[in-house]
């Protein structure tokens, strides 16, 4: 949805072509935050319901005073490029999720902004610069719990009568996937009732990786019970969460994380690991489980604690979605950035 570029007070750029978490954040936020404020992206393969400007918009910007909301190095690197080359009268903002040292050049970055903000107090450890702590939201109204989930599993070609686990993002050795797997081909044996499906994007570079954990299933005899199905490109991701029984988030490394978020808002309950911002999200014992990142058999353990005591399962669905709902709505995001847009634009 193109935009008149005089109208917009805030950009978010998104230079990523290949969807990603931040891609996702920013398709969920901008629509709801320009409601109340004059917000765009800018970038490639963007919905067509994002308020949007073009590259020759951003280029030919007034100069009256905007934010440019980076998520992404070479987002900071356009906004210090925007504003100290054409003159742009910018304030720069960043949000950081990365839970790992920053490179010289990222802090070089850093230190240039005007405002910082970080996911979760584990990638806020990592900043030197003063920062606020601003924790991801989920639409409760698209993510929630279904009306008929035995009709959804019906119209996506799933058992209504399993119970069916779910591992969803990118499939590559950084999200655990081959972690979900083995622990699959572990437990499903003695355990009739259960599938599980794993699905997500797959990038060159991964292509022989996700071959291998296939063949894997092959060989254990379990290709009808353990699914890799097509990549859903994160617009319609939510049915797959409401249809499912128990959600695995495997991950050994993590930026930020939405899909335990999503999976719980949904009524899904959780077992996940400490990557991310897992432990901020997941209340242990109270909407699913937590395990050390990278221990297979302490994944495993939990996993077949959920499956064999279903009453556990479902005390954790029931509090899923409250606790998104008084937690994490992404209203009460948009709202917080919105406030320090405001602020940034009236300094």
């Amino acid at each position: 949805m193109k935009v008149d570029a005089s109208r917009i007070e805030v950009i978010a750029p998104n230079f990523k072509r290949r969807w990603s978490g931040v891609s996702s954040t920013v398709v969920r936020l901008v629509p709801l935050q320009a409601r109340e404020i004059g917000i765009a992206s800018a970038g490639p393969r963007l919905p067509g319901d994002v308020p949007r400007l073009n590259l020759w918009q951003v280029l030919t910007l007034d100069r009256r005073p905007r934010v440019w909301h980076a998520r992404r190095n070479i987002e900071m690197l356009a906004g210090l490029a925007l504003r100290n080359l054409l003159r742009k009268r910018l304030k720069l903002m960043f949000t950081s999720a990365a839970q790992r040292k920053h490179s010289a050049y990222t802090r070089w970055l850093i230190r240039r902004m005007d405002r910082v903000v970080a996911t979760s107090a584990r990638s806020a450890a990592f900043l030197r610069v003063p920062h606020v702590v601003l924790h991801h939201g989920i639409d409760t109204a698209t993510f929630a719990p279904p009306d008929d989930r035995a009709a959804l599993r019906r119209r996506l070609g799933l058992d209504p009568d399993a119970v069916i686990l779910g591992c969803f993002g990118r499939q590559r050795p950084q999200k655990g996937t081959d972690l979900f797997v083995d622990a699959m081909i572990a437990l499903l044996p003695e355990r009739p009732g259960v599938q599980a499906i794993i699905m997500g994007g797959i990038t060159s570079q991964f292509e022989g990786f996700v071959r291998e954990q296939k063949a894997k299933v092959t060989a254990a005899g379990l290709s009808d019970r353990i699914r890799f199905l097509p990549e859903d490109h994160g617009f319609s991701i939510a049915p797959w969460f409401q249809a499912i029984d128990l959600y695995v988030a495997p991950q050994r490394h993590e930026g930020f994380g939405l899909t335990p978020l999503e999976s719980m808002a949904c009524g899904t309950p959780v077992v996940a690991t400490t990557a991310g911002a897992f432990e901020e999200l997941v209340v242990h014992e109270g909407t699913g489980l937590i395990v050390p990142a990278g221990d297979p058999q302490a994944l495993q353990s939990a996993i077949a604690r959920a499956l064999d005591h279903p009453e556990d399962r479902a005390r954790w669905a029931a509090a899923c979605a409250p606790h998104v709902a008084q937690t994490f709505r992404i209203e009460a995001e948009a709202a917080a950035l919105n406030a320090i847009y405001r602020e940034l634009l009236a300094g």
